[in-house]
């Protein structure tokens, strides 16, 4: 729907953006403590904690008090949702040369009174910068005192916005998945991880507040203008949590191109992680969504972002079997875009599954996920050549993705730790002529072992492959082997294993 010279802006805006995650979560990493085993006091700034239970005396005594204490503020985060979406339309207005920025009364009034559709607008722009927009909704609603489910509502109601009013193109119900849901799901763990710092980290009180405002910018642009109003700290109730950081490098082993054109061999990554709200800490209750998640994004020389990850426990309970085992079950929300050189995908899903410990023996446990369950999924070629019939950065399609995966850690007392995933999706043919489908395979294993107190080394193998199939195009088939060794700055000696036994 737009000119293709518009993805050079928007791809340099999305690492500028974006990139403040990655950015936010390696100062996570260097500046949280180590974590503690079940049952010890954990490593919390006591003038933090007491700042954010403490009333504010300087509130009025009719404001409404939000979830976690803090100042609720109705119209304000609609007030900088509506703002920061004109911006960002004089922005691109400006600096991207196209003209579907040049909204008009008359174009809101079609888009007002017209179909919503599916477009195909450059893949990195629709998968990768709507949800960053819509975490930055999200954001401004949780910062104000909103729970998870308010802000979802106000992040769904910015993307439609903008969909109407930010540019002059139909509406396209894909972006509105992308940013009015998987938006919130990625903006959730980036307020969490952002609290998480202001509440344990290690630096001074100026640069948690930059690391936190990193991670979470429309939260840092509330408390640096409105400072005491908006300066409660979410409260994270203590969880077990595991976090990694990870930089290195990896070359080929295994590849299989198909059409794409644009690879490299090698690539240096940088790679951050964290599991949240680990099963088996006694005390610890899931009440509120995302009181367990995980979240990993890498950074690639090759194509600036490998992979960004999410998934969060939207509703759910704690169980147990006997005394070896503890675990969470429920419903899971999740954000994935896979981009290894070869192929591109994106998907917004609701899973059902589960998250537990098992005790093995005194120093010997496993950790292990298994979801299954349905999203909203684009995917195409990377890098492929632009000709008739080839793949280009608009050249994909979306579908009804059905997907599972499965993940396990072993983890052998405090030295060593063997990680293995794998994870499957089904892209269907739905918004496409071509009657065809895709289906993505990625399987990661990786053997880490600390060497002296946080640090540790790791060695890990990926594998993506991609088989789609289309009437007009035949058979595809992509893939691609890769090995890396790392230096790896742990966030606990223990790798995240949680002991409640007596």
């Amino acid at each position: 729907m737009t000119r293709d010279f518009r993805s050079t802006s928007q791809r340099r805006r999305g690492v500028s953006l974006s990139g403040s995650a990655l950015v936010g979560g390696i100062a996570l990493a260097f500046a949280m403590p180590c974590a503690t085993r079940a049952g010890e006091p954990p490593a919390i700034d006591v003038s933090v904690a007491q700042a954010a239970s403490a009333p504010d005396a300087t509130r009025k005594p009719e404001a409404s008090s939000g979830e976690f204490g803090a100042y609720r503020n109705h119209w304000l985060p609609l007030a900088e949702i509506i703002a920061f979406d004109f911006l960002l339309n004089r922005y691109n207005r400006g600096f991207s040369g196209s003209s579907e920025y040049a909204v008009t009364g008359s174009s809101i009034r079609r888009n007002l009174r017209g179909p919503w559709v599916a477009d195909n607008d450059p893949f990195k722009v629709n998968q990768f910068l709507h949800p960053y927009q819509g975490s930055m909704y999200h954001g401004f609603a949780r910062s104000t005192g909103h729970d998870f489910w308010e802000s979802l509502g106000y992040t769904f109601l910015g993307s439609a916005l903008w969909e109407i009013a930010g540019e002059n193109t139909p509406p396209a119900k894909n972006d509105q998945v992308a940013s009015g849901i998987a938006g919130s799901f990625l903006g959730e763990s980036l307020f969490r991880m952002a609290n998480l710092m202001l509440e344990r980290g290690r630096m001074s009180p100026f640069w948690r507040e930059v690391a936190a405002g990193a991670l979470a910018p429309s939260m840092g642009f509330n408390r640096y203008l409105f400072g005491e109003k908006f300066s409660a700290v979410f409260p994270s109730n203590d969880p077990a949590y595991y976090s990694r950081l990870q930089l290195g490098a990896s070359g080929l082993t295994q590849d299989r191109s198909g059409t794409s054109t644009n690879r490299r061999r090698s690539e240096v990554l940088a790679d951050f992680s964290m599991d949240y709200g680990l099963p088996g800490k006694p005390g610890y209750t899931y009440r509120r969504p995302f009181d367990h998640f995980t979240f990993q994004a890498t950074g690639s020389s090759a194509n600036v972002f490998e992979n960004i990850m999410t998934r969060g426990l939207l509703i759910g309970r704690p169980y147990e079997a006997g005394e070896n085992y503890r675990g969470v079950w429920g419903l899971y929300g999740g954000y994935d875009y896979l981009a290894p050189q070869v192929y591109r995908f994106s998907s917004t899903a609701l899973s059902l599954g589960t998250t537990g410990q098992w005790w093995l023996s005194d120093t010997v446990a496993i950790q292990g996920t298994a979801l299954a369950g349905v999203g909203y999924a684009g995917a195409s070629t990377l890098g492929g050549a632009s000709t008739p019939g080839g793949a280009n950065e608009r050249d994909y399609h979306y579908g009804v993705a059905p997907q599972a995966m499965v993940a396990a850690r072993w983890i052998y007392g405090d030295r060593f730790c063997t990680d293995v995933s794998l994870r499957e999706y089904f892209v269907s043919g739905v918004h496409t002529s071509r009657g065809g489908h895709d289906n993505i395979v990625r399987a990661d294993a990786s053997f880490t072992w600390r060497i002296t107190g946080q640090h540790a080394i790791a060695i890990k193998y990926l594998y993506n492959r991609r088989d789609a199939r289309f009437v007009d195009l035949g058979d595809r088939k992509q893939s691609r082997g890769t090995v890396g060794i790392f230096y790896a700055l742990l966030g606990q000696e223990r790798f995240g294993v949680v002991d409640w036994r007596p």
